[in-house]
């Protein structure tokens, strides 16, 4: 399988909460929820086409937990990310939960690097990440990444967790960009390994 990320992320950086004040108030954050104002038709088609080759899910532990309260009560026929989140295998790196409530959830709870790796032998389309910002700093430095999707909002925040804190350095590709309606930069970059480097000649 393909390891693909789909991240919604403030202009700069900001990951932290996108859907609501409530999700994660961490570290005293009260500035959730930027992304809805900026929904709109060329967000949703983007999504949907990105969620379409999804086969299975790989998620944070905390951005698990967050989606486990929402999307098992969320009805498929007027949201097509609920059927997949819902009967899809979902694997967790963790090593705090030792149970989960939310059908086809697996634990990972031994070597990160051992276990992704596992799991993109498997056969199939696309192994997802979707959010969780810590675990796709450790696969980023793991060169476990294949491709990132970013949604990038119109919004400064300088405060929240920050997706680009402590990050590999790490090449990349543009595969796809456009704009959306309301400003969202959706943009495809494959990982290209190492990032180059060169001087300008100062002649």
């Amino acid at each position: 399988m393909k390891l693909t990320v789909t991240m919604f992320i403030t202009l700069d950086g900001v990951a932290q909460a996108p859907g609501a004040r409530e999700e994660d108030r961490e570290n005293g954050f009260e500035l959730g929820g930027w992304l809805v104002p900026h929904l709109d038709e060329d967000f949703n088609e983007a999504t949907e086409r990105w969620a379409s080759t999804v086969d299975a899910f790989l998620l944070g532990r905390k951005t698990y937990q967050i989606m486990e309260t929402y999307w098992p009560h969320v009805d498929p026929e007027t949201d097509t990310m609920s059927d997949q989140l819902n009967n899809l295998r979902k694997y967790v790196p963790t090593r705090t939960l030792t149970e989960t409530s939310w059908a086809n959830t697996t634990l990972l709870t031994g070597d990160l690097v051992a276990e992704v790796t596992k799991l993109k032998e498997l056969p199939g389309r696309d192994l997802q990440v979707h959010g969780s910002p810590t675990l796709v700093q450790q696969l980023l430095r793991a060169r476990l990444v294949d491709e990132l999707r970013l949604l990038v909002f119109p919004v400064v925040l300088g405060t929240g967790k920050n997706m680009w804190h402590d990050i590999a350095p790490t090449g990349l590709r543009l595969a796809e960009s456009k704009a959306s309606g309301t400003g969202v930069m959706l943009q495809v970059y494959q990982v290209a390994g190492e990032p180059l480097t060169g001087a300008l000649d100062p002649a």
